[in-house]
């Protein structure tokens, strides 16, 4: 498979990591594909339908947890750093799926969850024995307000203040997400010293990366101050709302993060080992700071996974972006948070199309993009039968943003459950119809699963596009954009007009286009409503 990473050059020098150039898939491990029949996800699934992110064109895949968990937060509460939980395997079937990866060219990048453990960790028992326990200070604990309350006003992601009262020995655990998540205490050693081994771990089972959940949210304020408060916190608010009634001052974004992915760099560089950050920070001038040489390789920016369809901000959010960090950053629109891009902009046809059109412009900002499962079939949420299983949705009743929806089965091929499993999945949605499947799509040359295998197609014979330095050429609109990337040219109109761009003296000719309609001629580029090009140029 040529996968579009840079070749060792004639000159000796040293290969580029094998992220740069690399486009990743994310796999919700839970909802890809059930091999044994008992309707949850598993690695041997995964395994078996590597062939087919093979054939589309990825080069590198991010499993979520799979590690043992009580499943209080789908996987995100772990028990066992070092392990596969048996409902999604053993550690032989995570081997196998390592070896059947790097056959294919794919590499493996693992959920690394260090913010908090699961309840049921063998370290948070032994925490919760006493307040000299030797693990005791592995974890944020803090005494009683003066009223009895939480220490503090920080809040929970998922709801409700970040403190829960342990009666046995008097004091608060601190826990950013659920109660049945407590957070690590970072400033401990022994914590540091138990993921450097961790990492090693990993590293020797032939792991090629690691996704570090929650990576701007790992250091905590030592005075444990309260956040200032912005808005007004109102009741039955959705949490995600109310979380955003406070300045995250003190819980989130500490200064002291970047020492400790410096003292991963240290273990994880030497092996060409990814640190892929999931850093959930609004300014680009601390983003930037995350991808400094020597702390993280990669993070994710967030945003664009979140916002509807309004193009003038995301277009000023991305430029923006991109310039203060132009190697640095993962671009997403979906993952297993948000609802999925295809509905967030409108659904229907429109919502494929826009979705595509900006995925274009994606594959031009250097950095490492990224697909979500489904994605690259325009699928929107799953409709969910029954009740919820997020805790966000279950756990509050005024919560509108869910994240069952876009977790919902992979969609392989018509019929019993869409090819996902043989029964009943662990969560039930309805029926996809054949058009919204792999099996259908792949025998549709129109369909929306050929055109993003074009555009990683291009990708692949255009280094260009994520190698050479990028310079921002002037678009007709707040809704367009341009840039040049050596002999390349990406334009996107995102706009509802037609908008005509003028590229630098030469002749451009089409590589990719996100939607049929536009017309190129020379140096001049007519481009119809929401639709993005690839231009080659001649004599650059």
């Amino acid at each position: 498979m040529t996968t579009g990473r840079p070749q060792p050059s004639d000159s000796g020098r040293r290969e580029a990591p094998w992220w740069e150039g690399a486009v990743g898939y994310q796999i919700y491990v839970r909802s890809f594909a059930d091999s044994t029949g008992d309707g949850m996800g598993d690695l041997r699934g995964i395994a078996e339908r590597l062939d087919y992110l093979y054939w589309l064109g990825i080069d590198a895949v991010w499993l979520t947890p799979f590690y043992p968990s009580p499943g209080h937060d789908h996987g995100y509460d772990v028990a066992d750093y070092c392990d596969v939980a048996p409902r999604h395997g053993s550690l032989a079937d995570f081997d196998r799926l390592v070896e059947r990866a790097h056959g294919l060219g794919l590499k493996v990048v693992v959920d690394l969850v260090p913010n908090h453990t699961s309840i049921e960790h063998e370290w948070f028992a032994e925490a919760r024995r006493g307040r000299r326990n030797p693990f005791r200070d592995r974890y944020l604990w803090a005494d009683p307000a003066p009223d009895g309350g939480p220490p503090n006003n920080w809040v929970s992601h998922f709801g409700g203040p970040a403190w829960t009262l342990d009666e046995a020995t008097g004091q608060y655990w601190c826990h950013l997400f659920l109660p049945e998540q407590p957070d690590l205490n970072w400033r401990n050693e022994q914590v540091r010293e138990s993921f450097d081994e961790v990492l090693r771990w990993w590293i020797e089972r032939g792991v090629d990366g690691f996704r570090v959940d929650v990576a701007h949210g790992l250091m905590k304020d030592a005075r444990l101050r309260d956040n200032p408060q912005i808005a007004p916190v109102g009741a039955g608010m959705d949490p995600f709302d109310a979380f955003d009634c406070f300045e995250h001052r003190h819980d989130m974004d500490q200064p002291a993060n970047t020492d400790l992915f410096r003292r991963w760099h240290r273990i994880c560089g030497p092996h060409e080992v990814m640190l892929l950050g999931e850093v959930n920070v609004p300014w680009p001038d601390r983003m930037s700071q995350y991808v400094a040489a020597g702390v993280l390789d990669r993070a994710f920016f967030l945003p664009t996974a979140w916002l509807g369809w309004a193009p003038e901000d995301l277009l000023q959010m991305v430029r923006t972006m991109h310039d203060a960090a132009p190697q640095g950053i993962s671009w997403v629109q979906s993952n297993h948070d948000r609802s999925r891009v295809a509905g967030r902009y409108g659904g229907g046809e429109a919502g494929v199309r826009r979705a595509l059109a900006v995925t274009a412009l994606f594959m031009a900002l250097g950095g490492t993009p990224f697909l979500y499962q489904g994605e690259e079939l325009g699928l929107c949420d799953g409709v969910l039968l029954g009740d919820p299983h997020d805790p966000v949705a279950a756990r509050n009743r005024g919560a509108r943003n869910g994240r069952d929806g876009c977790r919902t089965p992979m969609p392989w091929a018509a019929g019993d459950q869409n090819g996902f499993s043989s029964r009943r999945p662990w969560i039930e949605a309805a029926p996809r119809p054949l058009a919204h499947t792999v099996q259908g799509q792949r025998a549709d040359l129109a369909a929306p699963v050929h055109c993003y295998r074009s555009l990683l197609a291009a990708r692949r014979r255009h280094p260009d596009l994520w190698q050479a330095p990028l310079k921002w050429l002037d678009a007709p609109g707040p809704a367009t954009a341009a840039l040049q990337r050596g002999s390349v040219a990406v334009v996107a109109n995102l706009g509802r007009r037609r908008a005509e761009f003028e590229l630098p003296p030469g002749r451009w000719t089409e590589a990719f286009a996100s939607t049929t309609g536009s017309e190129v001629r020379g140096h001049r580029a007519d481009v119809g409503p929401e639709c993005a090009l690839v231009l080659v140029g001649s004599g650059h």
